[in-house]
């Protein structure tokens, strides 16, 4: 027989003015009768943020669903605070219920105190009234410290991650895109005590263009991705593993979380920054330009599949040769340790569309980009496309926004473990080039590209990835 969840503790109380008896199991469900005729509840880990007491009074406050009868009884909706007010009997039940309902929340382990960012600049830039509006308030009533750095400069946040004193903390929160993380993990890996600094949580609150990572963490469970959702998935301290790519050329390194994109979809992404004034739409509308006007691009791709891929691609023993080790660097994370001479190296060659490697499933709120993706099996998800007719592109790409475009017989879709990426011209003329693209952050930019003067991190060349399994740790929903 299934065991039944006993009492931690059961004690009298007023609530309304009325005597009822609050009782916390150990399973962690708080009851009570309202007015001594609705039965209320309350799940501690899901719902309940913090308590305070004044006087005889508890104070419970609470993040509930709207919907169902608005107390952990199903229902979808919106989360709402809420505040529950009990007033023991006697002093002796006042202090048991504290000790008790206390002790139950310390088992959950949740963080106690926060390094928070928060970039200003990113999406619609408002990123520091959402954390006044939805994520201060949360974290004050589930009592959480915390420490706030508004970015001032891009890779400020990778800066103050590199020497950031993380015995102070229990996790860093970054309130932005995509981007802060990546710089985030970026100065973690640079650090002498990397391994160390990489079992600090992250977690992230949507407030830039893509939010990739924050809605595949909240919709691998099916919760939307909101700033409310996202700040409780990291209040209640669960936690998971995140792969890890290194992206090199030479001695430049980056890290890469999110993804890789060469042809079309970084064009889209890079090349649309012009039509920022068009708000999101200016996405869907330079992709539709870019599908009319369409580039192929020269080139090659060779990478060590994971196992059920063997066969995809031709074999390709030599690149092997052509691999340039990773060069020891002075500190911090040195890159996975693999060797490369026992894989078994395969290989695609062009024209190519697009190329796009995936570490998570959403490439933004919006874009499904790679619907397999797992966030720690030690691989990526390569997408592939070739030559495609137009109009069955402009329909492929309108169902990214539910991972239906890898089941077009246009795209190649598969797992790999390690990457050489070698770039050419685009077919139209030797003297264009293209853009290499990861996590939002251009790495390299060809000839004859929109804004092709900047100056990028690597050059338009070959370059080599490898993913390694589970580096780096998040703050998760579950």
């Amino acid at each position: 027989m299934e065991q039944q969840p006993q009492h931690i503790v059961s004690d009298e109380v007023l609530v309304n003015g009325v005597k009822t008896s609050l009782t916390l199991t150990t399973d962690g469900l708080l009851r009570w009768f309202d007015r001594g005729v609705v039965l209320r509840r309350l799940f501690v880990e899901k719902e309940v943020l913090g308590f305070s007491t004044a006087g005889r009074l508890i104070t419970v406050r609470a993040l509930i669903k709207t919907g169902g009868d608005g107390f952990g009884c199903g229902g979808g909706g919106s989360l709402v605070r809420k505040r529950f007010v009990f007033e023991p009997v006697t002093e002796d039940s006042l202090r048991n219920l504290c000790e008790k309902i206390q002790g139950f929340m310390d088992s959950l382990g949740r963080p106690k105190k926060m390094f928070i960012f928060v970039n200003p600049f990113g999406g619609k830039k408002s990123a520091s009234k959402l954390f006044t509006k939805h994520v201060k308030p949360i974290l004050e009533d589930a009592n959480i410290e915390y420490t706030i750095q508004e970015t001032k400069y891009q890779l400020h946040a990778k800066e103050v991650s590199r020497s950031l004193d993380l015995t102070k903390y229990d996790g860093i929160i970054c309130v932005s895109g995509d981007g802060i993380l990546v710089e985030v993990v970026n100065g973690l890996l640079e650090r002498q005590d990397w391994a160390a600094a990489l079992k600090t949580p992250l977690g992230i609150i949507p407030a830039g263009t893509g939010n990739g990572m924050i809605k595949s963490l909240l919709d691998s469970v099916g919760e939307p991705c909101t700033p409310t959702h996202a700040v409780l998935a990291a209040i209640r301290g669960h936690k998971r593993s995140l792969d890890v790519a290194t992206i090199w050329q030479g001695e430049t390194v980056f890290f890469s979380v999110l993804m890789l994109a060469w042809g079309l979809v970084s064009d889209i992404d890079i090349e649309s920054e012009k039509y920022r004034w068009m708000g999101s739409a200016r996405i869907e509308f330079y992709a539709l330009k870019r599908i009319l006007r369409l580039r192929e691009y020269n080139g090659s791709i060779s990478f060590v599949p994971a196992p059920g891929f063997e066969d995809v691609g031709e074999e390709n023993c030599s690149c092997v040769d052509s691999m340039e080790p990773l060069k020891p660097r002075q500190h911090g994370y040195q890159g996975p340790k693999v060797d490369f001479k026992s894989l078994n190296w395969r290989k695609l060659n062009g024209p190519f569309v697009s190329v796009w490697l995936h570490n998570v499933p959403w490439g933004a709120e919006n874009t499904m980009a790679a619907p397999d993706a797992k966030f720690e099996d030690g691989y990526l998800d390569l997408i592939v496309m070739r030559q495609c007719p137009k109009l069955a592109l402009i329909s492929l790409m309108s169902k990214m926004n539910n991972g239906d475009h890898v089941k077009s017989p246009y795209v190649l879709y598969i797992k790999v473990k390690a990457v050489i990426l070698e770039p050419g011209t685009r077919t139209d003329g030797s003297t264009k080039e293209g853009i290499i693209d990861s996590d939002g952050e251009v790495l390299a930019r060809g000839r004859g590209t929109y804004k092709s003067g900047l100056k990028s991190l690597m050059v338009y060349n070959k370059l080599q990835l490898v993913v390694d399994q589970g580096l780096v740790t998040l703050f998760s929903p579950v």
